[in-house]
């Protein structure tokens, strides 16, 4: 079944890990959908990078982190914190593309 991420996270956020990478995260509402997302891999490079329009390559890491059932994704800023151009210094704004995401669980 593919649902929205909205229907099966409780928490969908962005921040930065460094002022060059943003982190994104999103906790499923129990462990049962976690482990269904988990099983079918459906937080992967490809699906992110669709979601946000850039290649893959930008996805530095994917860590399925089972206690919490999260999972947290790294990848690189459009523009460095604080530099020219950047709109959002704390990289606290970044998690909207993930809010259509679909995933197969």
């Amino acid at each position: 079944m593919i649902r929205k991420i909205t229907e099966i996270a409780r928490v969908v956020r962005s921040k930065n890990c460094s002022p060059f990478e943003l982190t994104l995260d999103m906790i499923f509402q129990d462990k049962a959908i976690y482990e269904t997302v988990k099983r079918h891999n459906a937080v992967n490079a490809a699906n992110i990078a669709a979601a946000y329009g850039i290649p893959a390559s930008r996805i530095s890491g994917i860590v399925y982190f089972d206690p919490a059932n999260a999972v947290k994704v790294v990848m690189a800023r459009p523009v460095a914190s604080g530099a020219p151009g950047d709109t959002d210094v704390y990289g606290a704004q970044q998690h909207a593309p993930l809010l259509g995401l679909k995933l197969e669980v």
